[in-house]
């Protein structure tokens, strides 16, 4: 009979944040699938626990996911963590879900804190309706095109950034955004450091012209108004045609022509001549 694959969040900072069912998840485990072994192994040692760990990680997805799967397949058990949050969230341990599921492996969530829900919370933004973007191209150009693509959107958005970026993602997310669109800039999250701050992209830019980047950030950024669909001008004949359909349901010249030229650029007597020159042709 196979065994179970186990997604096991793990603290994002506080090693006081792991729960009793995480911990007591990697006590029950075969082995361990870790995206950074070294880290994982603090981990196991803050716990007082000895696993075999495997490590998975981007550039050996393949091989190393064939691997799992198969001792999973065979009746092992298996938890795999990252090194911090919930496991698979912008993070390579979602290819081995993807593949577990499709060969027919139990999959069972140990879920704890993620790094954006964590700061959605507590961010001060509208957190009915998000969307989750993860890390934003370090390239320029592929960047603001990401950005682009997000210039309408109402929702609320979450990014991850890397300090020695940030500079640049608040320069690029200004250029599309405008310097008075609110952010939350999240960092260091449940850590000594621990940092909050909700302002705008200006002052954001402003402050870190100031201050060198600190830590893992999350940002936090409120989503926009909406494309408002801009109406074609109104025309004088177009203001003259709604006077004369006024006229047909029985209201005078004069007080058509004053009602159809109300909140456009056009006067009354305006649109009177000309509705007197059409009458009288």
């Amino acid at each position: 009979m196979a065994g179970t694959l186990y997604i096991v969040a793990t603290p994002i900072g506080n090693l006081n944040d792991m729960t009793p069912r995480a911990a007591a998840t990697f006590g029950s485990v075969d082995f361990i699938a870790a995206e950074d072994t070294r880290v994982t192994l603090r981990l196991l040692n803050h716990l007082g626990l000895k696993k075999p760990l495997v490590s998975y990680y981007e550039h050996n997805l393949k091989e190393k996911g064939d691997y799992i799967l198969d001792r999973i397949a065979a009746g092992e058990s298996c938890a795999l963590c990252s090194d911090a949050g919930m496991p698979a969230i912008s993070d390579p341990g979602e290819v081995i879900v993807r593949d577990a599921l499709e060969r027919g492996i139990s999959v069972v969530p140990v879920p704890a804190a993620s790094a954006c829900v964590t700061a959605l919370a507590v961010s001060g933004q509208d957190t009915s309706r998000f969307v989750f973007e993860g890390f934003l191209p370090a390239a320029s150009k592929p960047r603001k095109e990401r950005l682009e693509a997000l210039r309408g959107e109402t929702r609320t958005m979450i990014f991850y950034e890397a300090p020695h970026k940030l500079k640049a993602t608040l320069a690029s997310m200004q250029q599309v955004f405008g310097e008075e669109r609110s952010i939350t800039l999240a960092r260091e999250l449940t850590k000594l450091h621990e940092e909050i701050q909700k302002t705008t992209l200006g002052q954001a830019i402003a402050y870190y012209q100031e201050h060198d980047p600190r830590g893992e950030y999350v940002l936090v950024v409120a989503g926009g108004e909406g494309v408002v669909q801009q109406q074609e001008p109104l025309t004088l004949e177009d203001a003259v045609q709604k006077a004369k359909e006024l006229m047909e349901q029985g209201m005078p010249p004069s007080a058509a022509a004053k009602q159809a030229a109300n909140g456009t650029p056009y006067s009354k007597s305006q649109v009177y001549r000309l509705l007197v020159e059409g009458e009288a042709e």
